[in-house]
């Protein structure tokens, strides 16, 4: 526990900045990055966190490397991601030596390689083909066709994740998440409702874009009233939520911000460039909404959790601006 002095009296704030947390592949959109300000925000009596749209599951991985959730439920309506997890926390042997083998087999020529062994994932969605795609595609930068077919090209300069790398990553990320995790790949409005009082619930569903509904990270988009009507039933039932959803990169918006009416606590986390503006040489930085339901402020409240106090300086001005 760190102590910082504001404003005359003294504030407590909890920082998870010091523990490593494996992750396992490359996944745009992943909160491995600002995780370290969302976590703060998490009650201490947390029994299952929930995340209905995981990924690569960086807040799952983070919460219980610092000890804050005793059991996980991980969903994606992606069922080929879902489907590498149960490898990885079943199988992570088998799924790091079929790693292995494609890692080497592609040398000869690996831009073929990558293109022969997506068309293959298209077929036959095995695990192992996916986290090789992952592996080698430019920024962790999933994409899919509007007929749900892996579309994306690979980083040709790079030969992805050396094997006992990934050997290393897939084997902490099963033994941190083995026994405590239950999988699954259903809409997200399913899984939320297994949420007890006790429970939490992390949201980051697809950005709106500029594209509506759609967001190529995902086999299907997520229209903006129809996640809205979801987050006003997790509030009839007081389910304690955060989401990450809207945010800003430059001047460039992603989405509309949530409504008032839903009563959530919106706070800012500065999250650095993006990825694209790397790409582009260009120095924007993207700030990203997150919201706390009215259950967890409440939770909060009652822990005497002070909420302002977690992030540092910088975060704060962009929090209260």
């Amino acid at each position: 526990m760190n102590h910082h002095r504001k404003q005359g009296k003294m504030e407590y704030m909890k920082t998870f900045d010091s523990l490593l947390v494996p992750h396992p592949f490359p996944y745009q959109g992943s909160k491995r990055g600002i995780a370290r300000y969302i976590l703060p925000h998490f009650p201490a009596d947390v029994n299952c966190l929930i995340e209905p749209f995981c990924g690569a599951s960086a807040i799952s991985l983070s919460a219980r490397v610092n000890g804050l959730t005793k059991k996980i439920i991980l969903n994606d309506l992606n069922e080929p991601l879902m489907c590498l997890w149960e490898e990885i926390l079943k199988r992570p042997g088998d799924l790091v030596k079929q790693y292995e083998q494609l890692w080497h087999e592609q040398h000869s020529d690996k831009k073929e390689y990558f293109f022969k062994t997506r068309e293959k994932f298209n077929s036959t969605h095995q695990p192992h083909h996916l986290l090789y795609l992952l592996a080698r595609i430019v920024k962790g930068s999933v994409r899919y066709s509007s007929s749900g077919s892996f579309n994306q090209s690979a980083d040709n300069r790079r030969s992805g994740m050396r094997p006992n790398t990934m050997r290393q990553n897939i084997f902490d990320v099963s033994s941190v998440l083995s026994g405590i995790t239950s999988l699954s790949s259903v809409d997200f409005r399913e899984v939320v409702k297994k949420a007890k009082q006790h429970d939490l619930v992390y949201l980051d569903p697809p950005y709106q874009g500029t594209s509506f509904t759609r967001d190529h990270r995902y086999l299907s988009g997520l229209a903006y009233d129809e996640f809205v009507d979801a987050l006003i039933v997790m509030n009839q039932k007081d389910t304690s939520y955060i989401i990450s959803y809207d945010g800003q990169t430059g001047e460039k918006s992603h989405g509309n911000p949530l409504p008032n009416s839903l009563s959530l606590k919106h706070l800012h986390i500065k999250a650095g460039r993006s990825s694209q503006a790397t790409i582009l040489g260009n120095d924007d930085e993207t700030i990203e909404s997150l919201y706390l339901s009215p259950a967890l402020v409440d939770r909060l409240s009652r822990e005497k959790h002070s909420i302002p106090a977690v992030l540092p300086q910088k975060q704060q001005e962009i929090m209260f601006a």
